[in-house]
């Protein structure tokens, strides 16, 4: 668990585009790209950086989210992400000696990566790239 506690608001990064939920909001359940969570609480943002996943939205109020990774951005190195960033895109260069199921791997490590790299860069207010 990242988070559990009362919202304003949360901003999710849907396969439909970013989606805004606010208390009250209608039952839904939707696939989530790789990117970027805002949790707005008590006039606080909070990032979260996400590997892809589901958010339902229950009729009692509940969001669920289960990512397939989640890092909060003040947890996140931006040295680290860049790292893996580097890492990911060599594994691949090397398309002709690596696994389809390798490959598949380091493409979500690089995107995971460069998300990192967004929201470690949104919270410490670098330039995005």
């Amino acid at each position: 668990v990242i988070f559990d506690a009362p919202v304003d608001l949360v901003l999710i990064p849907s396969v439909q585009g970013e989606l805004g939920i606010l208390p009250n909001h209608i039952p839904l359940i939707t696939k989530l790209n790789a990117g970027a969570i805002t949790v707005r609480a008590d006039n606080k943002d909070i990032l979260i950086a996400v590997g892809g996943g589901f958010a339902t939205m229950e009729p009692n109020n509940k969001l669920t989210i289960l990512a397939d990774s989640a890092v909060k951005a003040e947890d996140l190195s931006l040295k680290e992400a860049e790292a893996a960033r580097v890492r990911a895109q060599e594994k691949m260069k090397q398309a002709t000696t690596v696994t389809q199921r390798e490959f598949q791997i380091a493409e979500f490590e690089l995107r995971r990566a460069i998300v990192e790299l967004q929201v470690a860069r949104k919270h410490k207010g670098y330039p995005q790239s």
